[in-house]
């Protein structure tokens, strides 16, 4: 149970408080610009990574009737499971 005087203080402060300001004219003040500005320089810096991420990716659509022979033919040099592919020189 709450300490007895911690509720008392705070029915007497939080009307106090309530009766100065208009509720009409309160602002989220300086904290929520500073909160907001860090919001937005991380999402800026999230954008960047994101657009410097999808600059190295490198993909080429196969004609749709080359489509078949590349899989079957991908299918019969995959490596078993559990070992890793040897890197291509075109491709590192």
């Amino acid at each position: 149970m709450p300490d007895v005087n911690v509720t008392l203080a705070m029915t007497q402060i939080v009307p106090l408080a309530a009766d100065k300001f208009d509720k009409n004219k309160v602002t989220p003040g300086v904290l929520g610009f500073l909160v907001f500005a860090a919001l937005a320089v991380g999402v800026w810096m999230l954008m960047k990574s994101m657009n410097r991420h999808m600059g190295k990716v490198d993909f080429e659509e196969t004609p749709v009737g080359e489509a078949g022979a590349e899989t079957a033919s991908a299918s019969a040099s995959a490596p078993p499971s559990g070992e890793r592919a040897p890197k291509r020189a075109d491709n590192p």
